[in-house]
């Protein structure tokens, strides 16, 4: 367990965990989930792409934030509003498929014509031409996907269909005061959804994550240790509201006011990209004391 004699200049709770199991459709709220190599254990492990393997996201097809999964019964279950709900067996797979995410192309598979016309008919009617046609991969457990060895100081990491990292960490505080910002204008208060977070921390200052060191979380199996690496910098997702899929330029005009980036040259960043250092196999939960000191680059 962690030593709880040895004070650290941070001491912080767990407050929210969060998977996407479909890179870019809607997230699943967890009160425990298994820390893998990877993050945690589901998350991004599929990925919808066009007809050549590219990947998509709400970037182009905003309305992949209406699809919702859930777990039952050892499957994945897929709703979107119109549509029947799509079954998927967790662990299905049919036949090979080369994707690419970024500027990584890493083998996969393919999950089969009926989900790739399940996502073809609710998100396709509203796609851009070339976006008419989409199917479901899966993530080859097989591979390794390594995350960029810059920001991870050499070190190996994966992750699978993520857009870097295995884990994006932020805090309650950092949204509240997002919101504060959002409402002298009038707008209604977000919710943390819009930044697809995996671990919302609570008990720090507004964006106290982006200068905390490795985080190391007492769980039931021993010490899990987290560290983040790299500031997050956003795209407009977070413009796109998880209820409606529609876009509003609120929430980014907010965050250019005050979260330009040194780190990342001026780009506005919110949350910071981690990894998983120890606790492969360990389970984080929902209330688990996270302990770190301050880092100073």
């Amino acid at each position: 367990m962690i030593d709880t004699s040895t004070p650290a200049d941070v001491q912080a709770t767990i407050e929210q965990l969060w998977i996407y199991p479909i890179k870019s459709c809607a997230g699943i709220s967890l009160t425990e989930a298994e820390l893998t190599e990877t993050g945690l254990a589901y998350d991004r492990s599929w990925m919808v792409v066009d007809a050549q393997g590219d990947f998509v996201s709400q970037r182009e097809l905003p309305r992949m934030a209406l699809i919702q999964p859930s777990f039952k019964l050892g499957q994945l279950v897929l709703r979107a509003p119109g549509m029947l709900a799509l079954h998927l067996a967790l662990d299905a797979a049919e036949s090979p498929l080369r994707v690419r995410v970024w500027d990584d192309a890493v083998d996969a598979y393919d999950m089969g014509d009926v989900a790739a016309q399940w996502f073809s008919d609710f998100l396709g009617p509203d796609a851009p031409a070339g976006l008419k046609r989409l199917r479901l991969a899966r993530f080859d457990p097989e591979v390794r996907r390594l995350c960029s060895l810059k920001w991870t100081g050499g070190r190996e990491a994966v992750t699978q269909f993520a857009d870097g990292f295995g884990l994006l960490v932020t805090s309650s505080a950092s949204l509240a005061e997002l919101n504060a910002r959002l409402a002298p204008a009038g707008h209604a208060p977000v919710d943390g959804r819009r930044f697809r977070p995996n671990i919302v921390l609570g008990g720090l200052e507004a964006h106290d994550e982006d200068r905390i060191g490795p985080m190391h979380v007492a769980t039931a199996e021993g010490v899990a240790v987290i560290e983040t690496v790299k500031p997050c910098a956003r795209c407009p997702i977070p413009n796109i509201d998880p209820e409606t899929a529609i876009a509003s330029p609120a929430v980014g005009d907010a965050l250019q006011t005050y979260r330009q980036d040194p780190r990342m040259n001026g780009a506005v960043t919110f949350g910071m990209n981690a990894i998983a250092l120890e606790g492969a196999g360990q389970w984080l939960r929902v209330g688990q004391v996270v302990r770190a000191d301050w880092r100073f680059d």
